[in-house]
């Protein structure tokens, strides 16, 4: 039999593109690292879990659906989308996870030659996406932790198709207020198509903090991201969505592989954008007490933390990030290491439920050199 011919078929960049390697089940992480309970504070997920009213659609769902393709476009959930947020429901593209969504704004725009701008420490899958797609991710270093909008503006050419913020910022939680995003955009001028990735924007109850919906009717050039993985506490359904002008969505669309976004997860979100706002309110609450808990915990150990906004802190350790994981995983608790982000030393800590985070603390002090 011969050999399959790779190094004629593959791509150069996909040559030299290293795969992401997510962590194993937690069963196996806990018989790996010889544990009998697990702390997840590693993938932003919501310790509350999904609305009730998602809760109920899933204990309600009937396994003879499962037999059937659910909506090829999401119909109903993009009229709810609609009427919540006042667009048009073909305003909206619903995808399987933030992912994928992203996956369709690069590809609709980006061909060979072309390039991305988005920042070098930030949600890594807008420079992954252009990388295995053939394109150019142009990394702009982040400055005091947030986004540098000049140096942003300084890195395009004619060959810059879309700009990807992170509003809040994943990991360091940065935001830009309204003021600064329109400044921003007055700049771009409508020369790229800018993404604001809002995934974290049900978590921020800020004066000023701009709420992108509202700018797409004033900038057509503007595309928003959303989730329902966060806050709404539907990560294992993967299910999320982008909103923009019908001129730049109808050209996005184009990208789209109908059928992705299972049926669960549509009814699931569905009843989570209408009945969602009791649990927005305490995650929120929530949220915010566990962040001021580790605030006064780390002050203590004498630990620098960034904590902007999300559901999520920064924690800068006096020691390898990668081997404090280990040490961690050893007393059960999970934690984001940050080497891959290229905070070295550091770690970012989802917020969980206060036994969650008490158990963090005190496995973090056991840690930590004496």
């Amino acid at each position: 039999m011969r050999p399959v011919a790779l190094h004629k078929l593959v791509p150069d960049y996909i040559k030299e593109f290293e795969a992401y390697i997510p962590s194993k089940p937690d069963p196996e992480l806990m018989r790996l690292y010889g544990v009998d309970h697990l702390h997840r504070l590693n993938n932003n997920e919501n310790p509350l879990g999904p609305p009730q009213a998602a809760r109920e659609v899933i204990s309600a769902f009937r396994p003879p659906q499962a037999a059937l393709y659910p909506s090829g476009d999401a119909f109903y959930l993009r009229q709810a989308l609609a009427e919540r947020f006042g667009l048009e429901p073909d305003q909206f593209l619903v995808g399987n996870g933030a992912n994928e969504v992203i996956a369709f704004v690069i590809k609709a725009f980006c061909q060979a030659g072309d390039n991305i701008i988005t920042a070098d420490k930030t949600f890594a899958v807008y420079e992954w996406v252009a990388e295995f797609s053939g394109f150019e991710p142009r990394l702009v270093p982040l400055k005091d932790f947030g986004f540098d909008d000049e140096a942003m503006l300084a890195a395009r050419d004619e060959r810059s198709k879309a700009i990807f913020l992170c509003n809040p910022n994943n990991p360091t939680g940065s935001w830009w207020d309204e003021a600064r995003l329109r400044r921003f955009l007055d700049a771009v001028d409508g020369r790229q198509i800018v993404v604001a990735d809002e995934a974290y924007f049900e978590f921020v109850d800020e004066p000023g903090y701009p709420d992108g919906m509202r700018l797409l009717r004033e900038y057509p050039n503007l595309v928003v991201f959303r989730t329902f993985s966060k806050m709404y506490g539907l990560a294992g359904l993967r299910i999320g969505y982008l909103a923009g002008s019908l001129e730049v969505v109808d050209v996005i669309r184009r990208t789209c592989v109908v059928y992705s976004v299972n049926v669960l997860a549509q009814e699931a979100a569905l009843a989570a954008v209408r009945n969602g706002g009791e649990h927005i309110a305490a995650t929120r609450a929530l949220v915010a007490e566990q962040k001021r808990y580790l605030a006064r915990e780390t002050a203590r150990l004498g630990l620098t933390t960034q904590i902007g906004q999300g559901c999520y802190v920064m924690i800068r350790l006096p020691m390898s990030d990668t081997l404090a994981y280990r040490k961690l995983m050893a007393q059960g608790v999970m934690i984001r290491s940050m080497t891959g982000f290229r905070f070295p030393n550091w770690i970012r800590v989802s917020i969980g439920r206060p036994e969650a985070m008490r158990a963090f603390v005190s496995a973090l002090e056991n840690i930590l050199p004496k």
